[in-house]
C-alpha cells in the first residue's frame, strides 16, 4: 500500500496512463513543485511501477511510462474515480484518468 502513498503518487500514475516527458507531467499538476514530483517519479522508480528513459540527445530528453506493474494499478484508480462520481465521496475536483 506505501506504493500508493502519498498525495501525489495515485494522480502521477493516473497521469502516465499514456506515456509522457517531465514537463508534460509538470505542466498537467501546476499544484506540485518539481522538486516533489522529481521524489516521486524516483519512488514510483524504485518501487518498479514507472520506467524511465533516457534519450541520448540535445536537448535531453527524458520519457516516463507505467511498467504492467503499474498499469496493473490503472483499474483500481479507475474504480475509485467511479466511486467518487457516483456521489458517495466528498468532493476533490475532477477525476479522470490519463487526462
Amino acid at each position: 500500500m506505501s506504493v500508493l502513498g502519498g498525495k501525489w503518487k495515485p494522480i502521477i500514475i493516473a497521469h502516465l496512463a499514456q506515456r509522457r516527458r517531465f514537463g508534460q507531467l509538470a505542466q498537467r499538476m501546476p499544484l506540485i513543485s518539481r522538486k516533489v514530483l522529481t521524489e516521486q517519479l524516483k519512488e514510483l522508480e524504485e518501487d518498479g511501477i514507472v520506467q524511465r528513459e533516457a534519450f541520448a540527445e540535445l536537448p535531453p530528453r527524458v520519457e516516463y511510462s507505467l511498467t504492467a506493474h503499474g498499469a496493473g494499478l490503472l483499474p483500481i484508480l479507475d474504480q475509485l474515480c467511479s466511486w467518487h462520481s457516483a456521489g458517495t465521496a466528498p468532493p476533490l475536483g475532477e477525476c479522470q484518468l490519463g487526462a
